[in-house]
C-alpha cells in the first residue's frame, strides 16, 4: 500500500532509464560497483596516425616554446615594464624598482624550476613536476613576503601589475604552441 506522498512523487530517471535535462544518463544506484582501477586500466592511448587525424598533422610536431624561452619572454616584458614604469611615474626611481622585482618575482621562481627540468631530464614524473611547481610557488611567496619585509618604500601598484604581466606569459606561450 502506498502512501499519498509516495503516490504523488513523480518516478525518478533511474527507475525509468530516462535521462536528466542536461542529456547526461542517470547515476548509478549505490549498490552498482565502481572499479576505478579497472577503467583506469581500460586507457588506450592514440597512435600516432589517430592523434593526428583527430588533432590535425601538427600534433606530434614539438613545441617552438620551451621553459627557458618563455622565462626570457618573462625577463624581457618586466624589464620593457620597469622602463615604461621609470619613463611615466613621477618621481621615478621607487616605482622603476618596485616593477622591477614585480618582475623578478615572476621570473626568478620560474627560472629556478626551468633548470630543474633541465636536471631532471628523462626523469620526469607527475611527483617531479608537483615537487617543482611547490618550490616555484613558496620562492615566489618567499619573495613577495622578503620585499614586504625589507622594502618598506616599495609600490605595490607597479610591482603587482608588473608581476602580472610578467605572469601572463604563460598564456602566450601557450598560443604560440
Amino acid at each position: 500500500m502506498k502512501t499519498v506522498r509516495e503516490e504523488n512523487r513523480a518516478p525518478d530517471a533511474h527507475a525509468t532509464g530516462e535521462a536528466n535535462a542536461s542529456g547526461n544518463q542517470p547515476r548509478s544506484s549505490s549498490s552498482d560497483s565502481w572499479d576505478a582501477e579497472a577503467q583506469d586500466n581500460n586507457i588506450v592511448p592514440l597512435t600516432r596516425d589517430q592523434a593526428q587525424k583527430l588533432f590535425g598533422p601538427e600534433v606530434s610536431r614539438p613545441s617552438r616554446v620551451t621553459p627557458f624561452k618563455v622565462v626570457a619572454a618573462q625577463m624581457v616584458l618586466s624589464l620593457g615594464a620597469t622602463l615604461l614604469w621609470w619613463l611615466f611615474y613621477k618621481p621615478p626611481g621607487h616605482a622603476a624598482l618596485s616593477a622591477f622585482l614585480g618582475g623578478a618575482i615572476c621570473w626568478l621562481p620560474s627560472a629556478l624550476f626551468a633548470a630543474r627540468l633541465k636536471a631532471k631530464s628523462g626523469a620526469e614524473t607527475i611527483m617531479s613536476w608537483m615537487i617543482g611547481e611547490a618550490l616555484k610557488m613558496g620562492a615566489t611567496i618567499a619573495m613577495f613576503v622578503a620585499v614586504a619585509f625589507w622594502y618598506k618604500s616599495a609600490l605595490w601598484l607597479p610591482l603587482l601589475v608588473t608581476y602580472i604581466v610578467a605572469l601572463k606569459t604563460y598564456w602566450v606561450a601557450m598560443a604560440l604552441r
